[in-house]
């Protein structure tokens, strides 16, 4: 499976992005798309994970209700709509795949990675 993510860029606060994650290859195998992000001098953290059939999203508590896991599966690709950005949503962000069927917010749970895209949020 590959996972090519795209979409960041700058963006002012309170603005919005919209990142797309293209599953190529074997994308059936996985089950869960998650996206990740990791803010400079920080651990890379989870923001949110959706199943291939639409259902169950899970978000962190920092983007809950600002940010938005969609999916295509006619077209492979989770999307992150991000409104009402803010300086702290800056990052590299991540998406990930999870080739087993339960829900999980670990990004050791995660079986294939993008190469990320940079989100940078101006104040």
């Amino acid at each position: 499976v590959q996972l090519q993510a795209s979409g960041g860029g700058l963006v002012q606060a309170g603005g919005s992005l919209r990142l797309s994650c293209a599953a190529s290859g074997r994308a059936l195998d996985t089950y869960w798309m998650g996206w990740f992000r990791q803010a400079p001098g920080k651990e890379r953290e989870f923001v949110a994970t959706i199943n291939w059939s639409g259902g169950s999203p899970l978000y962190a508590n920092a983007v809950k209700g600002r940010f938005t896991i969609s999916t295509d599966n006619a077209k492979n690709t989770v999307y992150l709509q991000m409104n009402s950005l803010k300086p702290e949503d800056t990052a590299v962000y991540y998406c990930a795949g999870r080739a087993r069927p339960l829900l999980s917010a670990r990004q050791t749970d995660y079986d294939y990675w993008g190469q990320g895209t940079q989100v940078t949020v101006s104040s």
